[in-house]
């Protein structure tokens, strides 16, 4: 009998889907979380010698790393979107603002600081820093908002600014990675300020309020057509079709990217523009629920990958300075600046605590790093970076993961909550939510 590459991906994909839809259940309340088992799994399974499995090259296969995380991303984003009950303001969401205006452009500063002064070439540094900015609770899930609810104020603060975080960060940290790749053209190993005007009036303000309106704009008539629509046939909410959400993904997404908006903000602003047009209906909750699935087995097929790729020498190009960096941004640089950043007020001192520390890195950082590989040169070897940006990502998906469940299960114990079985957590009479007032 003879097994072809072809039947033996049809056997990983199987179990891998099978895993998927186990593992969250298996592994709840353990130190233990469903991206660490598919890292293992995948570094298993790459170190059998069965000469089947193909050799994992995100420098050669630079596109196909692109578009599948950019795929799983636009996923997870509607999904997080969907999820969160909370009015959308200026002051329920201050912690998200202050994540976003203060921590995040901070954070990249000091890990670009970080890495210049280690050698790195100014655009390298840069580079490395934006890459490794969104953040991204998805691999840790006791730390995000769980499913839709009829309750505005019914998620902690802890998980709903770490959620909110995140799904707006994977747009804003497009213009810093748009930043590196104009450093790097103006000078490959030395800085230029040439690129700074431009920069600032089309990669910040214009493309980002392109992205901002049409995801409002878009949601809204989605909102509209889902819920109030006349004609019964197009009221999809009757319906209970949860694909529909997929559809609204990349419709949100592929609009926006073509009139040269920040897609990953685009579709976010739909899932929470959905959202507000009927908060309380059950439709939200069909929509999220397949979205997670769908999210779930792209998460799971890029953390096998990901430890196929650790597997077969991928960190072997890591160097000591990127290294250094990584320790130092998920050790020290987030957790000091993203406590400092938050304005007292906003939740009890420990979940400020909690929130800075948990700033977890992903799948975001690698379709960073390969779109801006594939669109610009840098002064530093492609594997070295890979291999920086993966020990990243590993370092956070075994620390954070191993430590959201007993930390988060405290911090719910101290603050009068108990968790429910995906993590989120009912309103508490100590909950800080309902402190903060809606607002628009």
């Amino acid at each position: 009998m003879h097994l072809s590459g072809t039947d033996l991906t049809y056997v990983l994909l199987g179990l891998g889907a099978l895993g998927a839809a186990a593992l969250p259940a298996l592994v709840a309340r353990r130190p233990l979380s469903a991206p660490m088992v598919f890292l293992a799994l995948g570094f298993a399974v790459f170190l059998l010698p069965v000469g089947l499995l193909p050799e994992l090259d995100p420098v050669a296969d630079a596109s196909a790393v692109e578009h599948l995380t950019e795929i799983c991303i636009v996923v997870a984003l509607m999904g997080a979107g969907l999820a969160i009950n909370r009015p959308f303001g200026r002051r329920s969401w201050s912690t998200t603002w202050q994540l976003l205006g203060v921590a995040m452009p901070l954070t990249i500063l000091a890990t670009a600081a970080v890495g210049w002064a280690l050698g790195w070439a100014p655009a390298v540094a840069l580079l490395v820093a934006a890459v490794l900015a969104p953040t991204d609770p998805v691999l840790a899930g006791e730390v995000r908002v769980g499913e839709p609810t009829d309750a505005e104020f019914d998620e902690d603060e802890v998980r709903f600014a770490l959620t909110s975080e995140a799904g707006l960060n994977d747009g804003l940290a497009f213009p810093f990675v748009l930043a590196a790749l104009a450093l790097s053209a103006a000078s490959a190993t030395g800085w230029s300020a040439g690129w700074i005007g431009h920069w600032v009036w089309y990669d910040v303000l214009a493309r980002i309020a392109i992205g901002t309106a049409v995801g409002v704009a878009f949601g809204r008539l989605l909102g509209w057509l889902f819920f109030r629509a006349r004609s019964t046939a197009l009221r999809l909410s009757e319906h209970s079709e949860g694909f529909v959400a997929l559809a609204a993904t990349f419709a949100s997404y592929g609009l926006t990217e073509v009139i040269h908006g920040y897609g990953f903000l685009a579709v976010f602003a739909t899932a929470v523009s959905i959202r507000t047009a009927e908060r309380a209906h059950g439709y939200h909750r069909v929509m999220h629920s397949f979205m997670d699935q769908v999210e779930r087995l792209l998460t799971a097929a890029i953390l096998f990958l990901v430890g196929g790729f650790v597997a077969q020498g991928g960190l072997a190009a890591l160097t000591w300075r990127g290294a250094v960096v990584a320790l130092l941004l998920l050790l020290v640089i987030r957790p000091l600046i993203g406590f400092a950043s938050q304005r007292r007020g906003a939740g009890a001192r420990r979940e400020r605590l909690v929130t800075a520390f948990f700033g977890i890195r992903g799948i975001g950082s690698f379709f960073y790093l390969s779109y801006a590989l594939g669109h610009g040169r840098f002064a530093a070897p492609a594997d070295g970076l890979w291999a920086a940006v993966a020990f990243t990502v590993l370092v956070s998906v075994v620390l954070h993961g191993t430590l959201a469940t007993p930390v988060v299960a405290r911090l719910d114990r101290l603050d009068g909550r108990e968790a429910g079985p995906g993590g989120d957590a009912p309103e508490s009479p100590h909950d800080p939510a309902p402190r903060a007032v809606p607002e628009g």
